[in-house]
């Protein structure tokens, strides 16, 4: 553990020091800088230290953060002089009875380690929906771990939301790719069914100002937006917003779940695994049963209108703070020691500066694409959507800015050092395991400053990745090398874009 700030506030959280699972998740880490400028003190739990160390808050003197896990034997001494907890774990994977067995378990030993801390209340981000009968698996995932977290004397203040609308949002991605691929949908019979959207800053709202509302402990709350719609209707309000026309939606009786998610798999960015209890949760109402969260902490609730034109203008502006691409553990580097590993290795002097260099480096992916053969990138994201990968459409959170852990495209940043290198992971389907790494490197010529230096490795898994690579071997110029060719040539106008600016104060 760090040392406690001792930091004077008038704030009323300045005494409390809370603990924040899921940091690096969507909500998660979008609620940390929150509370801080609430005035609390924030342990945050990961499992990545370096992931949350490149927030903009991950520096903040009055952030903790602890690398563990919930399942860690250490729980305990992790919420030590905490009184509040909030559990911000869900799996959103469809993996059958397992995963949810696994969140029951988890979050029985959260409720249990909180106990024996002392700490005085958990809150919880939960799913609205009906009760009783006939709720989806994911939903009543959500109810068990519900009663997991409430097993103890700890008091549990349970949010409940539906769908959350924000910028970077699985369900707002969903939404904003249906609509604006498909001008005509063939849908489940779900896309009558009613939904009360919130709006991300709205659920943010709720989270950070239960701390002060003593009577919201150990109380369930629904919180919902300003409107209750049918998600035939969300839809309608999305194409107003992108200034499209009105979507032709035809809902058929045929369409499972599994059918569902395959197709909104193929369509939008989000993963089948991650759209199947999405699409599952869709054939249950979820309305607010009340308005007391909405008494008891009052705020500007958005319309869905409102709140679509909130996300779109973060998008536009490149300002998105969390991705559903953010949260999950990064893969460890393959074990590349012994058996076969194909390395293709490029390198070139570059008349720019080593900074500059790797400015253009980190542009790579989203819509700024892949500085060469971007058809061949594209008809390669196209496969790996067919075949069950994230193919292209992730992109990337910031047009400019990467950290570790950042999904760009279907590549995972897994190292990063400003100015001198770059890793990235492949997480597209492949019959082995694939690493990009760029290097920059300081170079004795003034003519040509920079040596920039790029590293494609592939470690083939059976006869198949063996026939991949040489199949693929190739293409490997135009790719490769024009992606080498291409940031060099980035860099060198960056780096006469700037010798041409005048110096300030000196005659125009």
């Amino acid at each position: 553990m760090v040392d406690q700030v001792q930091q004077e506030t008038t704030s009323a959280g300045a005494a409390n020091l809370v603990f924040v699972t899921g940091a690096t998740g969507y909500i998660g880490g979008r609620l940390v800088p929150r509370l801080l400028e609430a005035g609390y003190r924030v342990r945050c739990l990961t499992r990545s230290a370096q992931k949350l160390a490149t927030r903009p808050w991950g520096s903040h003197p009055a952030v903790e953060i602890v690398e563990g896990d919930v399942a860690d034997d250490r729980l305990e001494d992790y919420l030590q002089d905490c009184t509040a907890a909030y559990y911000l774990i869900h799996s959103m994977l469809a993996a059958g009875s397992a995963y949810a067995e696994r969140d029951r378990e988890l979050a029985a030993r959260f409720a249990a380690a909180a106990e024996s801390a002392h700490c005085e209340r958990i809150i919880y981000l939960g799913g609205l929906g009906e009760t009783g009968a006939g709720l989806s698996e994911h939903l009543s995932s959500r109810r068990e771990v519900e009663a997991a977290l409430a097993s103890t004397t700890v008091p549990v203040t349970v949010l409940r939301a539906a769908m959350i609308i924000g910028s970077g949002s699985a369900s707002f991605e969903i939404l904003r790719y249906l609509v604006e691929r498909l001008p005509v949908m063939v849908t489940p019979r779900w896309v009558s069914t009613e939904c009360q959207p919130i709006a991300v800053r709205n659920v943010l709202h709720y989270l950070v100002a239960c701390l002060g509302s003593p009577d919201t402990t150990g109380r369930v709350l629904d919180i919902g937006g300003a409107d209750v719609l049918s998600y035939r209707e969300i839809m309608k309000e999305m194409a107003a917003a992108l200034g499209l026309s009105s979507r032709l939606v035809i809902p058929v009786p045929v369409l499972t779940p599994r059918l569902s998610s395959l197709w909104i798999h193929l369509v939008t960015p989000i993963s089948h695994r991650i759209a199947r209890p999405l699409a599952e949760g869709l054939r249950n109402r979820v309305v607010c049963r009340n308005d007391l969260a909405a008494r008891l902490m009052p705020q500007q609730q958005l319309t869905v209108r409102e709140a679509i034109d909130a996300a779109l203008g973060k998008l536009d502006e490149g300002t998105v703070e969390t991705s559903w691409t953010d949260a999950g553990p990064i893969p460890g580097d393959p074990d590349w020691a012994g058996g076969t590993t194909f390395i293709d290795r490029e390198e070139t002097a570059v008349a720019a500066t080593p900074s500059e260099v790797f400015k253009s480096v980190c542009r790579i992916g989203g819509g700024h694409g892949w500085y060469a053969a971007d058809a061949l990138w594209q008809i390669r994201g196209v496969v790996d959507r067919l075949v069950g990968g994230p193919g292209l459409r992730r992109g990337r959170r910031d047009p400019e800015q990467i950290g570790y852990g950042d999904a760009l495209d279907f590549w995972r940043v897994t190292g990063i050092e400003k100015d001198s290198w770059l890793r990235l992971r492949a997480e597209m389907k492949l019959p082995g395991e694939a690493l990009l790494e760029f290097e920059v490197q300081p170079a004795a010529d003034p003519d040509a400053p920079t040596r920039l230096i790029q590293i494609a490795r592939f470690k083939p898994r059976g006869l198949f990745g063996l026939v991949y690579w040489y199949a693929l071997l190739p293409f490997h110029g135009f790719v490769f090398r024009g992606m080498l060719a291409g940031i060099k040539a980035a860099a060198e106008a960056s780096h006469r874009a700037l010798d041409a600016e005048p110096i300030p104060g000196s005659p125009a």
